[in-house]
């Protein structure tokens, strides 16, 4: 069988931007004054390793594309890529979040939207995109949903059905 791979940058919405951009300034403002307060190194420490913390996890999980190969649907990621093998796939439609999603754990602006959020319709999910209206609802066999976002969703949608419905 020919190996054949789509793949789709996730694009952040300007809120993204705007949130990634002032948050950013923010958290390094602050380590900047505890760094200009010589007597407080405890705080500069403990500082110091929250920035770090927070921007590792932003790495780690921040969704930079969407790919697809003959054997699984990966979340292309700074520091590691998730796979999600086909044949545990389900349904594949196209779903933009609702802006009454609640978070659970994890970002709603800052480097993208991801880890667990909840909607009345949808339940539990995790999330991994960049703009609400560029996202894809995957749900798998065992239950499990993942709200995906990339540049061209409905072509992912449908690359997605033409592999899983083979």
């Amino acid at each position: 069988m020919k190996r054949t791979t789509v793949k789709q940058r996730v694009e952040l919405s300007s809120y993204c931007w705007i949130i990634t951009l002032l948050t950013t300034a923010f958290i390094c403002g602050i380590f900047i004054c505890c760094l200009k307060i010589a007597d407080n190194d405890i705080a500069v420490w403990l500082w110091g390793v929250a920035v770090a913390v927070l921007f590792l996890s932003a790495l780690c999980y921040m969704p930079l594309s969407i790919s697809l190969d003959n054997e699984s649907l990966n979340i292309n990621r700074s520091v590691k890529i998730k796979s999600i093998p086909l044949t545990e796939i389900a349904n594949v439609k196209l779903c933009a979040p609702t802006m009454g999603a609640k978070r659970i754990c994890g970002s709603g602006g800052w480097f993208g939207w991801y880890g667990w959020f909840s909607e009345k319709d949808l339940g539990k999910y995790f999330a991994y995109y960049g703009k609400a209206s560029d996202c894809f609802l995957v749900t798998l066999k065992n239950g499990k949903k993942y709200m995906l976002g990339c540049k061209d969703a409905p072509e992912m949608v449908n690359a997605i059905n033409e592999k899983i419905n083979q």
